[in-house]
């Protein structure tokens, strides 16, 4: 499941697919110790969760103006659950933020890639089906540099929905983040004979640049980020590390006549590696699958399962063209005249890239797994949200979930 918070930072949780939204407001004065109070039950049909009901609330406000608590909660028929807890924005100085969030899950009779069945030209019924169990529990402290519109906003900066460009460095524009992610990550299977730790901790050091002109609906600018992460020997199997950089590019190309008000063009280049992945005699210096460098799901090959394809070195290409029509009539809508839908946006993509063994990129850009599709996302209450149709070469894909991609 993956959702994500009410703000710019990304919740990663398996296999999100939430739909039929009703929603219950609570207003509240100024002296309370939150500002906003939203429950919003939901169902959703999956052949692999089954037919589930659940509730997701939301507290905005709480404690400090600016944060928020999201919780989740759901159950299939199938004997599957999933419960989530995450607080957002907090403060703790004028440049120092944190959030933090957990969740346990268990999924009945889920179907799991393994080994050798998460490589690039592996088949799509090598999957193993069986239950398993799968938490996270982690905390992101984050310290805006005094550069760009952090000179001024400081921590402000960071989670502002909306900027203004003035430069194309770091030194002049945006808003740039060093970060410290200590995090602890389980997954345990029923009944499989397989050679993984079911648990693992580490920490992720991140530099982010964000330069976008607004982090709900960009039209210009460009994100960059690079992750490093590291688990050490002591309370693991072994130690290991990976590396991420990513980075997205917007292009706002005007209007189209009276049929669409905005065009853009975003690009988003990702890829990875695992610098520990040839330490030792026999690869125990390799992360979990359910840690390491993955390709699948929700943000980077959608028509694919999440984690469907996991190796040492990854490469991945995402090309969108987003359109916000003229015309927008859901605020008038059942259902959606609950909300505050200021926008909608109609969006074409596809991704282009594979896992290999080896960080080669003359490999990485042979037989590349290609999804493509097409998706409507709205933002409601300050919140985007993405439904999207997606296929691969193995099976098509309906996901509804929060947060653009990129």
């Amino acid at each position: 499941m993956q959702l994500s918070q009410p703000a710019e930072q990304n919740v990663d949780v398996e296999q999100s697919e939430i739909s039929q939204t009703k929603s219950y407001t609570s207003k509240v004065n100024d002296d309370s110790w939150y500002s906003d109070f939203k429950v919003v039950p939901f169902g959703f049909i999956s052949d692999s969760i089954g037919n589930s009901i659940g509730a997701a609330g939301l507290l905005k406000g709480v404690g400090q103006p600016q944060a928020a608590l999201l919780g989740v909660a759901f159950v299939s028929d199938k004997g599957s659950y999933v419960t989530y807890l995450g607080g957002y924005n907090y403060q703790l100085s004028d440049r120092w933020l944190v959030d933090s969030d957990a969740y346990i899950a268990q999924f009945k009779d889920y179907s799991y890639y393994l080994g050798d069945a998460t490589n690039n030209d592996s088949e799509f019924y090598d999957y193993i089906e069986t239950d398993g169990q799968e938490s996270r529990i982690q905390a992101k402290f984050r310290y805006v540099l005094p550069l760009g519109q952090g000179k001024e906003d400081a921590a402000k900066a960071s989670y502002l929905p909306n900027r203004k460009l003035t430069g194309m460095t770091p030194w002049d524009s945006g808003v740039t983040t060093l970060g410290v992610s200590p995090f602890y990550k389980t997954r345990k299977l029923d009944d499989i004979d397989y050679d993984e730790a079911d648990s693992t901790w580490g920490a992720i050091f991140s530099l982010d640049w964000d330069n976008r002109d607004s982090t709900r609906n960009t039209t210009q600018g460009s994100r960059t980020v690079f992750n490093y992460t590291y688990a050490p020997d002591l309370g693991n199997d072994e130690s290991w590390s990976t590396w991420e950089f990513q980075n997205s590019q917007y292009f706002d190309i005007g209007a189209l006549g009276n049929l669409f008000n905005k065009q853009v063009i975003a690009f988003d280049f990702y890829t990875a590696g695992t610098p520990s992945w040839e330490q030792g005699s026999d690869g125990e210096h390799r992360p979990p699958e359910y840690a390491g460098v993955r390709l699948g799901g929700l943000y980077r090959q959608r028509g694919f399962s999440s984690g469907r394809f996991t190796g040492r070195a990854a490469i991945n290409y995402s090309l969108e063209y987003r359109v916000m029509p003229d015309w927008q009539p859901l605020q008038n809508w059942p259902v959606f005249d609950w909300y505050k839908v200021p926008w909608w946006q109609w969006v074409l993509f596809t991704d282009v890239g594979r896992v290999a063994d080896e960080y080669d990129v003359s490999e990485l850009h042979e037989n590349m797994q290609v999804s493509y599709g097409g998706a409507v996302r709205f933002q409601v209450e300050g919140v985007v949200v993405r439904a999207e149709m997606a296929w691969g070469d193995e099976e098509s894909m309906f996901r509804v979930m929060v947060n653009q991609p990129f």
